[in-house]
């Protein structure tokens, strides 16, 4: 067994400030790079701008992340800051911002990279340092080296093959008082999406269960915050940026499987939010799993059985009428890869497949 985490990580009050100092030591040039608005609202960029300043660093801004970043934005931020010879990398905001700046310190590194090089895996991997300051409770991707990219070339989304981790990740859960009760739901239901997904994993260990484990029963405590019971305080904050931070670090070791894998056919097809459609798979998938081990990790993250579990999920998302042929889409594009349906730890066929995907939300 092993358990690789490369990533420094604090997780205080004012954090971005409190480490001033670290930022600064990776160099004297930075390259900012966050989605148009939320950074500049919750007061992320100007904590960062901040502490560069006051370490003595210069820095450029890239401002243009999109919501599941695409391959042709990491490589057009690649091109036009390639001459101002940036030291390190900052990544603002949730999962599409920080992918985006993972691959972009790589581009950087590599100015001759193409879409190509992004996919093939003999090509170097080594990249700018990255540091991770995220906004969202869901991605845990300031603890991942993946980086997931939109590929319109295939309508879908792929993580790049090369995995770059942040050297530092800076976790403060007061960026998550301005964000709306929707994204934080989206972004919670994605980082229990993900400890499922890496513990019902061919590759799960004793490792991935310990970071599991932690992250689900921080996530268990802000169960009734996500469901409208109680009002968010500055301790839960704190618990659902610790929740997905473990659980970032569980998808590290073990990787993600089939409920993420037939989400992006509904996220690049409808727009629908990347935990939204995480979560109608859930259901399918946890029904298909080992009977001890799925209760176990519904009595981990404050459920008593699969039907409780469902039932929140449609408390807080509302019903989902997903179009029949964008889960047939899903269905026969995941069935024909057969890394995607070993992923999970148990067998699956088409007719596995078929639960997992037409689960009668």
């Amino acid at each position: 067994m092993t358990f690789y985490m490369p990533v420094r990580i604090f997780e205080e009050k004012e954090c971005v400030k409190n480490h001033a100092r670290e930022i600064g030591a990776f160099g004297k040039r930075a390259l900012i790079v966050t989605g148009k608005s939320s950074a500049f609202s919750n007061g992320s960029f100007d904590d960062v701008a901040d502490a560069l300043k006051q370490e003595g660093a210069e820095y450029k801004v890239f401002s243009e992340v999109e919501e599941n970043p695409s391959t042709d934005t990491v490589l057009n931020a690649g091109k036009r800051f390639s001459d101002e010879n940036i030291d390190f990398v900052i990544g603002i905001g949730g999962g599409s911002p920080m992918d985006a700046a993972k691959a972009i310190a790589l581009v950087l590194k590599h100015p001759e990279a193409d879409l190509e090089y992004l996919y093939d895996a003999s090509k170097a991997s080594d990249a700018l340092p990255v540091i991770c300051i995220p906004t969202t409770c869901g991605t845990g991707s300031e603890v991942t080296g993946v980086s997931v990219l939109t590929r319109h070339d295939k309508k879908t989304k792929l993580s790049m093959v090369h995995k770059v981790f942040p050297a530092l990740a800076l976790i403060d859960g007061k960026y998550l008082k301005s964000a709306s009760k929707t994204l934080i739901v989206n972004s919670a239901v994605d980082a229990l999406s993900h400890i499922y997904e890496s513990i019902l994993n061919a590759k799960a260990t004793d490792y991935v269960w310990m970071a599991a484990e932690a992250g689900m029963k921080a996530w268990a405590q802000v169960r009734d915050v996500l469901a409208g019971k109680r009002e968010a305080g500055e301790e839960d904050f704190a618990l659902l940026m610790r929740a997905s931070a473990f659980a970032g670090m569980s998808i590290a070791q073990s990787g993600t499987s089939l409920p993420h894998a037939l989400s992006y056919f509904l996220t690049y097809d409808l727009g629908l939010p990347h935990g939204r459609a995480v979560g109608y798979f859930l259901p399918g998938f946890l029904s298909a799993a080992p009977g001890e081990e799925r209760n176990k990790l519904l009595k981990l993250s404050g459920f008593s059985d699969l039907s409780e579990f469902t039932a929140f999920l449609k408390k807080v998302f509302g019903e989902m009428n997903i179009p029949e042929n964008e889960l047939e889409r899903a269905f026969e594009t995941i069935k024909n890869n057969q890394a995607k349906m070993k992923s999970a730890s148990f067998p699956v066929d088409d007719e596995v497949l078929k639960g997992v995907v037409f689960n009668q939300w």
